[in-house]
């Protein structure tokens, strides 16, 4: 029997890049035909978003895009962060904070040596309900053996050290790729959930080697992780949701000179992505088509994540998801800008708002 159709609230997509200037004018409008009306947005633009002012006007930039999208802001976690700017961002609905490790990923330069100092912010932001997401890496050191393969693994004693120290605080530890990361999310209490990418339900190693499109940070891993991830899913009862980090940057940026940006872009197809990588799941044998229910997939592509975030969506918004024969598109083209999605030419299902 086919998968589908699916008849859904509208997808909320708690882990997105939306960047700024052309870029955001290229890629805001796409976020919808993912069908998604509820944005987690990433600060890491240039310089970072580390002030209250900085994050409303980028919502007010962002808004005047696409005002139909509801954006949650976030600030990046800095020197500059202190208790009293956590108290304030509470005030203004800003819904988190960023870690970075320094050096791990794009406009990462201004990010994390040692989480220690930050200690009093954490208990200002676990006595306000702000959220601490984390991008969980270390930065590769080849006198230690840490690699971009071991990056997620070395991190997990820093999430688990976290949440002993700060019990109450809402951690999310963003884009699992491994099955040390799910293991490691589900054995913390009810304040530690993961979320999920889409193209890391598709991916190993073998796929983004060589292949740029492909390549982002956390890279995929083995077959195992991937199949980890899979169970993860289907098994979430709210533990682990739908965050695509989708992370458009320029062509140039990709193929052209010098190291490639790590970064893929999934926005436009979300949900589509996400069926499909479910589909192709099944086909494998690594999960069961009935592990796909109405309940799991309204739960996985947003009602988990707005309950941990404590959003609601008061729009009705609803979506249908079919499988049909669209194919992802061709390149986003802006004002000097051109981005390749993730899958491009690739068959998919199909988004429709009802």
């Amino acid at each position: 029997m086919p998968l589908g159709p699916f008849e859904l609230p509208a997808a909320a997509d708690f882990h997105v890049h939306l960047r700024d200037g052309p870029m955001s004018a290229a890629v805001v409008p796409t976020i919808r035909r993912g069908g998604v009306n509820i944005a987690y947005v990433m600060p890491n633009l240039v310089p970072p978003v580390t002030s209250v002012s900085q994050a409303m006007e980028y919502k007010a930039r962002l808004e005047a895009v696409d005002p139909s999208v509801a954006y949650l802001m976030t600030l990046y976690l800095h020197e500059s962060i202190t208790p009293e700017v956590v108290r304030e961002a509470k005030m203004a609905s800003i819904s988190g904070i960023k870690s970075y490790p320094a050096g791990v990923t794009t406009n990462s330069s201004s990010g994390v040596l040692s989480y220690e100092p930050f200690y009093p912010v954490f208990a200002a932001m676990e006595e306000c309900g702000l959220v601490l997401n984390l991008h969980g890496e270390i930065p590769s050191d080849q006198k230690q053996g840490i690699t971009i393969l071991n990056a997620e693994s070395k991190f997990l004693p820093t999430l688990k050290l976290l949440h002993s120290k700060f019990p109450r605080l809402r951690i999310v530890l963003e884009h699992c790729s491994t099955k040390d990361a799910v293991e490691a999310v589900r054995a913390c209490g009810d304040t530690v959930v993961g979320t999920l990418t889409c193209h890391h339900l598709f991916l190993t190693v073998d796929d983004w080697a060589g292949e740029v499109f492909s390549f982002c940070k956390p890279v995929a891993k083995t077959p195992e992780d991937r199949t980890a991830l899979l169970h993860a899913l289907v098994a979430s009862k709210g533990k682990f949701f739908l965050g695509t980090d989708s992370a458009p940057h320029d062509i140039s940026a990709k193929k052209g000179k010098g190291k490639t940006a790590a970064g893929v872009f999934t926005q436009p197809y979300a949900c589509q992505l996400t069926m499909t990588a479910l589909e192709e799941a099944i086909e494998r044998g690594e999960i069961k088509e009935s592990d796909v229910t109405q309940e799991l997939l309204e739960g996985f592509l947003g009602g988990y994540g707005r309950r941990f975030y404590g959003v609601e969506d008061r729009s009705g918004q609803r979506i249908r998801l079919s499988k049909g024969q669209e194919v992802v598109s061709g390149n986003i083209v802006g004002e000097g800008v051109e981005v390749v999605p993730f899958r491009s030419g690739q068959q998919t299902w199909t988004v429709e708002w009802i």
